[in-house]
């Protein structure tokens, strides 16, 4: 039995606000959304949630 992991089979995984990490579930609401992208470290927008506006708007993001 080989132990070793395939990087295509690494879980995704979403940081919480107390710096611990958590398995990211294959449909994630907004909030998650924006904890997976980093929306908080990489954007200087006031409200996070236009830039998931944006993204579904202007880019096509996937949502249901």
């Amino acid at each position: 039995m080989n132990s070793t992991l395939q990087n295509s089979e690494l879980p995704a995984v979403l940081p919480s606000t107390d710096s611990n990490f958590f398995p990211c579930p294959t449909v994630m609401t907004e909030d998650e959304l924006i904890r997976f992208l980093r929306i908080p470290e990489i954007s200087g927008a006031k409200n996070y949630r236009h830039v998931i506006e944006n993204l579904k708007r202007a880019h096509g993001l996937p949502r249901i």
